[in-house]
């Protein structure tokens, strides 16, 4: 079975003063973050779209304290969880999801 890609992009994740490029997608079930280094310990990581329960933007930060731009969208799952991505098109981004 196929699954159908909505939007894919070059990203990176952010937590705290650590971040990570990657690649992030979205299909119709699940928000996918792969790293390109997965060595650093910041993914993979798979997001059940159900498990969603808000997005925002917010600011990426340098050094987890100075805004460096407003780009940068946080997902916070049901148990808290909270994942930060600063990427291109934040709007299209918070409109999928």
């Amino acid at each position: 079975m196929a699954v159908e890609l909505i939007k894919s992009s070059m990203t990176t994740v952010q937590n705290g003063v650590a971040k990570a490029d990657g690649k992030i997608s979205l299909t119709g079930n699940e928000l996918k973050f792969v790293p390109f280094n997965q060595q650093l310990g910041l993914g993979p990581y798979t997001l059940k779209r159900d498990d969603i329960c808000a997005v925002e933007k917010c600011l990426a930060t340098g050094g987890g304290i100075f805004p460096i731009s407003a780009d940068a969208l946080r997902v916070i799952l049901n148990d808290g969880k909270r994942y930060e991505f600063i990427l291109a098109d934040t709007s299209e981004w918070l409109t999928l999801l």
